[in-house]
Formats: structure tokens, sequence, C-alpha cells
């Protein structure tokens, strides 16, 4: 079959591989028939998420149609239209059963190596190294799912692909982002990122009841659909933002405020940015956060600070002080995305959010390559990119 496969730093190639095979009785084989690159991706391609291989195979959102199911897999069959989430998950295990799916005990293999830089492991993920388990991704024509019988929804109407195909990640993700601040009616949210996750932990804001978003980032495109949903907006390029946000919310903060940014932040200030680049550049730290360095600062006392943006490690400069001081909360994780799934289609169907409104390309497999150049460099105004074995 084909498949995107990472081939060294900033480089990635549509090579032909083998075609994957039934390894366990809860696996199932998927034909795809869409995949996307996410923003987390961008890491394994910069190269700052430890244990990638040339030639592993990318991509974590995925869906499309079982070809063939293991013995133990009872709740589906082939010619069924699937989701599959992008954390790997048993369903018993102790954080299985207390619905925290990103965290499962038994699906990633090489959990040791995740505890030397963690502490402790968290669930195995779809093409995202060998440290989460080392599982080929869904950029490719045919993906194995293991533990199907607990991880895969069932799309059984119509929906296109586009409207369902991000119940895989960043559709729950941006949701989970906007549960964790515990909105309540008339609160202020800040979001850090208009990217697809940060698009729809607006959209997602505004669901749970905030009575203003305010959304921040540098790209005039993004902001434009920003706005299109209802948020307020800033641009950190023309404005200081932590000024700016005391000024629109009358000295006191956002109630809560979600970095859907992550490790590989963009600052405005030379120096500053400067500095983290070189200590990143020379594996002094592995994340660059200026986003969380400014929702912490920005949040209002007795805040929530809700971190969907990806880690890889160690980070400078945290302004713990401010965080302890000022009673803050901070909450994150992988998203927990089983959880979500059929409450969030569900949503899709009544129309209520429409993760679509993300998708700026949609391209043939084939064209993986320039379609994570594009997207890295924010060519022709490129959000999210859907990609068509």
């Amino acid at each position: 079959m084909k498949a995107n496969c990472f081939a060294g730093r900033n480089t990635v190639e549509v090579r032909d591989v083998p075609d994957p095979r039934i390894l366990n009785a809860r696996d199932a084989i998927v034909r795809v028939s869409s995949t996307a690159i996410c923003g987390s991706d961008l890491h394994l391609l910069d190269g700052y998420i430890p244990t990638v291989k040339r030639g592993d195979i990318l991509g974590h959102e995925f869906m499309g149609e079982v070809v063939e199911v293991g013995p133990a897999v009872t709740n589906l069959k082939a010619g069924d239209r699937v989701v599959v989430p992008f954390p790997i998950a048993c369903g018993a295990c102790f954080a299985c059963e207390a619905d925290l799916y990103s965290l499962c005990e038994n699906s990633n293999p090489n959990a040791g190596m995740a505890e030397k830089l963690m502490g402790h492991s968290p669930a195995g993920i779809f093409g995202y190294s060998h440290m989460l388990g080392g599982f080929a991704g869904g950029q490719a024509e045919y993906a194995r799912v293991p533990f199907a019988d607990v991880g895969p929804i069932k799309i059984e109407d119509d929906l296109p692909d586009e409207k369902v195909l991000f119940l895989s990640d960043v559709l729950p993700t941006g949701f989970m982002g906007a549960d964790m601040c515990d909105i309540k009616p008339g609160d202020t949210i800040a979001v850090w990122g208009a990217g697809a996750v940060g698009l729809l932990a607006v959209a997602s804001a505004f669901l749970l009841g905030a009575e203003r978003v305010i959304c921040v980032d540098r790209y005039s495109y993004r902001l434009r659909k920003a706005q299109g949903l209802g948020a307020e907006v800033l641009d950190y390029s023309q404005a200081d933002v932590l000024d700016a946000l005391r000024d629109m919310t009358g000295g006191r903060g956002p109630d809560a405020c979600v970095d859907a940014v992550g490790m590989e932040a963009h600052h405005p200030t030379p120096a500053m940015y400067a500095y983290d680049r070189a200590k990143q550049a020379t594996r002094l730290e592995t994340d660059r956060p200026y986003a969380l360095r400014e929702a912490i600062m920005a949040c209002r006392n007795g805040g929530v600070v809700s971190v969907i943006g990806v880690y890889g490690g160690m980070v400078d400069k945290f302004p713990m002080g401010s965080v302890m001081n000022r009673s803050l909360t901070i909450r994150t994780g992988q998203c927990h995305v089983q959880r979500y799934l059929e409450p969030l289609l569900g949503r899709i169907r009544e129309g209520a959010i429409d993760p679509s409104l993300v998708v700026s390309h949609t391209l043939p497999l084939a064209d993986a390559p320039r379609a994570f150049e594009m997207f890295k460099h924010k060519q022709d105004e490129c959000t999210k990119v859907v990609l068509k074995p």
C-alpha cells in the first residue's frame, strides 16, 4: 500500500509499504477514506518528539471502512464506516474505567521508554513515535486498529467525511479544552491559537455557554475564521496581549485561558524568541512555551488555564510563582476522545457544531509532502488539510 512516512527532519515521503494485517484478536483493518494533517504532526516533522524513526507511517486523524476484524471484535463487521480515535485504549484498565482513555495502562507496548521522560506512560497513539507505542499511523491506504472493540465509532448515516473525520482528534480536543474551563454563564474565555484545535475550542466555548470568547493569533485569515464563529480577536503581533486582555475585561483578566498552541509557539519579542529557539535547537529545552506563559499571566486570579496544545518534554522560564500565588488551576491532557465521541456526533447531527469549517484544502495522499509544506508554512491560507488515499 501507499503511506506517508517520516523521512528525516522536515521531510516526508509517500512510499510503498507492506499492507497491515491482523495481529491480535481485538484488531481491525480499516481502508482509509479520509485522513488529515494535525498541527501536532509538525512537532514530529521538526524533530522535537523523540523516538521517531525514518520510515514511520504518520497520521492519527483518520476514518474509513472496516475490511477485516479479529475474532474478538463483535461490535464491528466488514463494510462498517468508522472514525478512529487517536489514543488507543483497552477499555478495561483503571484509566479507561475512569474515562481517561488517553492514559490507558495497556495500549503502549513501549511504556518503559515513555516513563524515562514522563515518569509514567500515557496511552499508545497512532503514528506518534515509538515512545508512544510505535503504531503505524493513518496517513495511508489501510491501517491496523488495535482494541477495535473499544475505539472506533460507527457512522451510520450519510454525513460526509469532512463533518465527522475530526471526531478522531481536533473536535474532541477543542471541546475538552473548553470543557476543562468549567464555563459558567457570563464567562469570558481567551483562546491562544486559531488553528483547527483553537477554532473548535472557540466554537465549543460558545456551545458550553461562554458569553465572550477572545482568540489570540497573528494570521489574519485564521482570525477571520474565529470572528466568523463570534469571537473577538487579538493579533499578538500588533498589540500587547496582556495589556489588551486587561483592557477588554475591566482589568480582571479572562475567567479561563486555553492554550491551543503548544510546544513550537512564536513570540513577537525578538530577544525572547531567540532565547527559546536557541535553547530548543541545542535541546537544552524541548518546548517553546510562549503561549502557555502568556495564558498563565493573563488569566484572572482564581481562574483556569486549560492546556490542549501538545508539549513533549521540558520548558524553561515557567511562571510557577504566578500559578501558586494567584490560585490558578491548570488542567491539561491528551484528549480522552472516546469519552466525547457519542455526544459530539449528536451535536454534529443536530447542526450545533460543524467541524468541517476548519478544512481549507483537500488533496490526494500522493501530495502529502506538498501538503505538509503548505500546512507548516501557512501557505495559501491553509488551516487544515484532508488527504484522500
